[in-house]
């Protein structure tokens, strides 16, 4: 593989995560972090500096642009997005490069304790010789997903510097808050203008994903009865004892995160607050299968109900609300932009791997909104915590494909027209 890109991608990459970008589902607005504009700023000032046209902001504060076509062929859309994820530090992020990566444990300057082992991590153990990108141990990377935002802007200079390269008209967007399932709205489709896309948001070499979870959001708001807790026999209800038995009645053996893997759904607990008053509980819901995403709810529903049931003084409500779908119902309908990245895979010698993803991208609601988008890898691991990594050399093969993508879908338009 050329290493025609290994330098852009390293400088971009690096540049682009010392950036705070992290969203905030607690926000109401859009997007959900101030720091966001500063990374979707700069990508508008790098996009019209580098001579792609149509470059603009949308109400949904998305960044789009268009690299022009050279070449009849479909409008193929691609994206990633700026935020990094809520679960773990992202501010002040230091990257720092390991150049030739020898094989052995990775220790971290700002946290000595923490070890990052090829023999705990087996792909690490296939990346003998690349350069490897890591945080400095007390923060995310970001690579989740600021690498998909390093090869879409690498691709894009190379072809606007690069006109006699075949390909059709392409649009890009970069999201905000797609870690809080608030990056596509349904007015994106039409502000993207693409005849399909792709998400540049996944992980191993080779990866095609298709089929995404579906996901609900479950929000539990429980109300006791407040008094002094001298004065307190027989008047108080504490909201906080009526949360603990939700929780302890809320299936754990068999339906939460750290025990499901493959395809298996799950219920998860992300947050709790309050007091004896009142207390909120925060879940996501996530199965690949409608039906049985539809049985979590009516679960998490009863179980409020049987607490209720023991304690009518209190106040238990349950608010379930839509997130994304399993981008499959849509995608299997017509799976024209999966194979055209399937070839463009095994065009560059990799053989593709199409596995459902146990999470969600932009693809998930863009493809329920009408624009079918599936998602590519970019070689980002372990991401949303400390020990995040990529391989540049891993981003420039991200990079190889999609550019094969656009031309062989030029290509394509030109034979069947003949």
């Amino acid at each position: 593989m050329q290493k025609r890109f290994d330098q852009e991608l390293q400088a971009r990459l690096v540049r682009y995560a010392a950036v705070d970008s992290q969203s905030d589902e607690t926000s109401a607005s859009t997007p959900s972090t101030k720091t966001q504009l500063d990374m979707l700023n700069l990508l508008q000032q790098e996009l019209t500096e580098i001579g792609a046209q149509n470059v603009e902001v949308t109400d949904d504060s998305v960044v789009v642009a268009t690299i022009p076509g050279t070449a009849p062929g479909p409008t193929i859309g691609f994206l990633a997005h700026v935020d990094t994820a809520p679960q773990f530090n992202a501010t002040g992020v230091k990257p720092r490069v390991i150049k030739g990566y020898n094989g052995g444990d990775i220790t971290f300057p700002d946290d000595p304790d923490l070890v990052l082992s090829p023999d705990e991590h087996p792909y690490l153990a296939e990346k003998i010789g690349h350069d490897l990108i890591t945080a400095s141990g007390t923060t995310l990377l970001g690579a989740d997903d600021k690498a998909g935002v390093s090869i879409l802007m690498t691709m894009a200079r190379h072809l606007l510097e690069n006109k006699d390269i075949s390909h059709g008209p392409i649009r890009l967007a970069f999201t905000p808050d797609e870690e809080i399932g608030r990056g596509v709205t349904e007015r994106l489709p039409k502000d993207l203008g693409a005849d399909f896309a792709y998400t540049l948001d996944g992980e191993d070499v080779g990866e095609i994903v298709y089929e995404s979870f579906s996901a609900d959001w479950a929000v539990i708001r429980i109300k006791g009865v407040s008094i002094h807790p001298g004065l307190a026999k027989g008047k108080l209800v504490n909201a906080t004892h009526l949360a603990a038995k939700i929780v302890q009645t809320l299936p754990q053996v068999t339906m939460t995160p750290e025990v499901t893997d493959g395809r298996e759904g799950f219920i998860h607990i992300v947050g709790m607050s309050g007091g004896s008053s009142e207390m909120e509980i925060k879940l996501i819901l996530r199965d690949f299968e409608m039906d049985a995403l539809e049985a979590q709810g009516e679960l998490v529903r009863q179980v409020c109900a049987t607490v209720q049931a023991t304690e009518p003084r209190a106040q238990i409500t349950c608010d379930i609300s839509h997130q994304y779908r399993n981008m499959r119902y849509w995608l299997e309908n017509d799976m024209t932009p999966v194979e055209l990245a399937r070839e463009a895979c095994q065009d560059l010698g990799i053989e593709p791997i199409s596995v459902p993803i146990r999470g969600g991208t932009d693809g998930s609601r863009l493809t329920e909104f009408g624009t079918p988008t599936p998602n590519i890898f970019t070689g980002m691991q372990c991401i949303h915590g400390p020990l995040e990594w990529i391989s540049v050399q891993d981003m420039a093969i991200a990079t190889e494909m999609c550019l094969s993508l656009v031309g062989k879908a030029a290509r394509n338009h030109g034979n069947s027209a003949s």
